[in-house]
């Protein structure tokens, strides 16, 4: 059964979300078992974000840092952590999300998972970031 890109969205999104509590564990084994338990769909876009983010989290976390002005990443709650990181992987490494569909499915996602205060939050990085990126094109 095929599932929208929203519903995808989230299933990366809880993946990254366990992740932050197994980080001595493979996230080939998280992954499988996920599919597997949690009926987490095998789906290309989940597959691809996943382990994209895993293997681009130092630039990520790094992009992170710069924009959150105070805060280090370790302080950021798991959800937005991984919202945040969710949001820059599709800014960053897929065509064919545009950077406003990211942020808002973004907030989106901090609307259902995470604190009100958080929206604002990661809202103001990730317009920061798509600023960034944005100006790194036009070079």
């Amino acid at each position: 059964m095929a599932i929208n890109r929203r519903e995808a969205r989230e299933a990366v999104f809880t993946l990254l979300f366990e992740t932050e509590f197994k980080t001595n564990e493979d996230r080939a084994e998280i992954f499988a078992l996920s599919c597997e338990n949690r009926e987490v769909a095998e789906d290309a876009y989940i597959r691809r974000v996943y382990f994209g983010v895993g293997e681009h989290q130092e630039e990520i976390d790094a992009l992170i840092a710069k924009y959150a002005k105070g805060w280090k990443t370790a302080r950021i709650s798991r959800v937005s952590r991984s919202v945040l990181r969710l949001a820059i992987f599709e800014m960053r490494y897929l065509d064919d999300v545009p950077p406003s569909v990211a942020i808002n499915e973004a907030v989106e996602l901090c609307r259902k998972f995470d604190e009100e205060s958080a929206r604002a939050f990661v809202n103001g990085i990730l317009n920061s970031i798509k600023d960034e990126l944005a100006g790194a094109e036009n070079v």
